[in-house]
């Protein structure tokens, strides 16, 4: 393996693990400002580290994830196309940005103080990043298909 490629897996690798920690967080965050009331401290309090921890460290970290996975795509000719893993996986990462997304949207009508779900559902909703990224290390380490 030449260095360039180690290079963008361990770059990859720690973008990877600051998007999921804010996956992680986010969610644990909304539980906390369901019980929030409108207009008080609290609630400004987790408006603004929702805002900061999306837009400074989840966003850059998402970018950064896809777009050093993409380049390790192309600098390596370790992926066999044929095998059906490399599509679990990205399917996988395709619905960990579609979650990303739904956080996002979620971030903005606590924002907006229009929030309508129930910390039940943020609870829930806390899980399946987790979910996800079990199923990206499985594919991407055992292979299984």
């Amino acid at each position: 393996m030449d260095a360039d490629y180690l290079w963008l897996k361990a770059l990859h690798i720690i973008a990877v693990i600051a998007w999921m920690a804010g996956m992680l967080y986010l969610p644990r965050l909304f539980v906390y400002h369901v019980h929030a009331a409108k207009g008080l401290e609290l609630s400004e309090r987790l408006k603004v580290m929702e805002r900061r921890l999306m837009r400074a460290i989840m966003n850059p970290a998402m970018i950064a994830s896809v777009a050093l996975g993409v380049a390790l795509l192309f600098v390596s000719d370790l992926v066999d196309w044929s095998a059906g893993w490399i599509y679990a996986k990205l399917a996988f990462v395709a619905a960990l940005g579609g979650l990303h997304g739904l956080l996002s949207r979620h971030r903005r009508e606590f924002a907006e103080d229009r929030n309508t779900k129930s910390t039940r559902y943020f609870r829930i909703l806390n899980e399946a990043p987790t979910v996800l990224m079990i199923g990206i290390v499985i594919f991407v380490v055992v292979r299984p298909f």
